[in-house]
């Protein structure tokens, strides 16, 4: 390869970085969020590890809610012990369609995704959506990327 191929994949990698810090900066406030709601279950048997690959710290086992997972800037709530079980899609739970499921790692992975590109904006914007429901374009964009490993994006 040439010199110039290296320098290019230099400044690839250089900019992946810098979107990643400057993605994680602008969603700190719902990390922080996140963070201070997934150390509320520590005392009740969550426990916290970070998954790289999902640029997220991870709380499983946490003790209240319907089940399922929820996603708060780089920060992802679980009640269950692995993020890597499959889960059915939102327009398969409703009945739309009928879809093989999907990993839920890959679907709360899009979530921060979303949460970084849009930062504090998201979550008034995914609640003026239709909140957690398959009319919801953030929640259809999580379950494509879940699928096919692109189109995180809602819009």
């Amino acid at each position: 390869m040439s010199e110039g191929g290296f320098r290019g994949a230099s400044v690839h990698g250089v900019l992946r970085a810098l979107w990643r810090v400057l993605g994680i900066l602008w969603t700190s406030p719902n990390t922080i969020i996140g963070l201070l709601l997934g150390v509320a279950g520590l005392p009740f048997g969550a426990h916290a590890h970070v998954r790289a690959r999902e640029l997220a710290v991870v709380f499983h086992e946490w003790p209240w809610g319907p089940g399922g997972a929820l996603t708060l800037g780089n920060v992802i709530i679980h009640t269950g012990d692995s993020l890597d079980a499959e889960c059915l899609t939102y327009a398969h739970r409703a009945g739309l369609v009928d879809e093989p499921g999907v990993i839920l790692a890959d679907h709360e992975r899009a979530h921060v995704l979303q949460y970084m590109a849009l930062g504090p904006l998201f979550l008034p914007l995914y609640l003026l959506c239709g909140g957690i429901s398959v009319r919801n374009r953030f929640e259809r964009a999580a379950d494509r990327y879940a699928r096919t490993g692109a189109g995180w994006w809602p819009w």
